[in-house]
């Protein structure tokens, strides 16, 4: 992991090491049946071992720290802290020390370092210390390259560098689904997979909209007036476990109205994911902006504001539409209501509903009745544009259970 590129002997010496949190000391459990001839000695080895907890020997539980005995594994979305310390090794003084840390990536390259200035002096058996912290930002390959240059007694001018070369792994597998719902409201569904070979435990999870929509958080239930999460109290997440996370995004009112605004409307947010693993470590990780493909409306829109669950057989129920020009014209519209076998509409067909000017929209109240008990489709809606003689067809637009007036419904 470590190469020196200077052949010739310094009288300095540079040593870094990365600072990790210490991790819980495992021990296997060896044992075996009383009828075996190493008998009860295994037990009481277990038993008698400060490493392992009283009462649950066989458990692979640790009380005891110890410290990382490699370099270890770096997240994308972690810190990376290093120690850096330059030693004098020789016994006179060095002159004008000068100690820089970068870090290059597949695109960049980045100072470290705390201190641009050299240093004056370093006695002998003196040293030079730093601490460098970076939040890890890409996936691959990375290099810290520690460079120290200083002045011998004899006025001559040293260079030398090490290179320190670790991989950068993605801790999480994120991916998006989206779900365009009749009304405006688009639903995110983000499944998060713990790629790493640890637990972690999700600190937050949480979406943050775009400019022009409010989100509803659909992954805590109010239980007594408190929000309890849906994953309960422990949020962890094992190696190779996936968990759903769900929200609503609704048009704020400024933008609801204008229907063009929101129709190419593709920039959803992004999602802000923070852990915590081992001992503590945090990582935490932003998504880039979330983009969905726009729904298609056409020229007209047609949705349902109100509509009734149930109702009763041959009974009339009323329902709300709402009807939105997305074009760039004024429209003349006239509405045309077709019966279907089972649902039937009650009021004029083929009315006027006057012009309808671009981005902007109107609400009709309707009555039906349906003569077919069970789940029925609302159909048979049609919409003519009296300016370019086009008809636009609506069907399956809802649907609605009918049944027997003489049918209880248990509340």
């Amino acid at each position: 992991m470590e190469v020196n590129q200077a052949k010739q002997e310094h009288l300095l010496a540079l040593k870094v090491m990365r600072l990790t949190k210490p991790t819980l000391f495992t021990n296997i459990p060896v044992t075996c049946e009383d009828k075996d001839l190493p008998g009860e000695l295994f037990n009481l080895l277990m038993k008698n071992d400060p490493s392992t907890v009283k009462g649950a020997e066989m458990l692979m539980l640790g009380e005891m720290l110890t410290l990382p005995q490699n370099f270890g594994n770096i997240f994308l979305g972690e810190t990376f802290s290093s120690y850096i310390s330059v030693h004098n090794d020789s016994n006179q003084v060095v002159k004008d020390i000068l100690v820089k840390a970068d870090l290059q990536t597949s695109s960049q390259r980045l100072n470290l370092s705390a201190s641009t200035s050299a240093v004056a002096e370093l006695s002998p058996d003196s040293c030079i210390d730093d601490v460098i912290h970076h939040e890890v930002k890409e996936i691959g390959t990375h290099i810290l390259v520690c460079a120290v240059s200083y002045t011998t007694q004899t006025n001559e001018k040293m260079y030398f560098r090490k290179f320190f070369k670790f991989q950068v792994l993605k801790p999480l597998d994120v991916k998006t689904k989206f779900y365009n719902a009749e009304t405006d409201e688009v639903f995110l569904e983000a499944q998060i997979q713990n790629i790493t070979t640890s637990p972690m435990f999700m600190e937050k999870v949480s979406l943050e909209p775009s400019m022009m929509y409010n989100v509803t958080e659909l992954n805590i239930i109010n239980k007594d007036g408190n929000g309890v999460s849906t994953f309960g109290t422990r949020t962890y997440l094992q190696p190779l476990d996936t968990r759903q996370y769900l929200y609503c995004l609704k048009p704020k009112p400024e933008f609801a109205e204008k229907a063009g605004v929101i129709k190419g409307v593709t920039v959803i947010g992004k999602l802000d994911i923070v852990w915590k693993t081992n001992l503590g470590e945090r990582g935490r990780l932003q998504t880039s902006q979330l983009q969905r493909m726009a729904p298609g409306y056409g020229d007209v829109r047609l949705s349902l504001e109100t509509i009734p669950d149930t109702v009763n057989l041959e009974e009339p129920f009323e329902i709300t539409c709402k009807i939105t020009n997305c074009s760039e014209r004024t429209m003349d519209l006239i509405l045309e209501m077709c019966n279907t076998n089972a649902i039937h509409w009650c009021g004029v067909s083929g009315r006027q509903l006057g012009k309808l000017s671009p981005s902007s929209s109107l609400h009709l109240m309707l009555t039906l009745l349906s003569s077919v008990q069970g789940l029925q489709s609302v159909s048979g809606l049609r919409l003519t544009d009296t300016f370019l003689k086009r008809t636009y067809e609506y069907d399956d637009i809802a649907q609605v259970c009918v049944i027997s007036s003489k049918t209880k419904i248990d509340s």
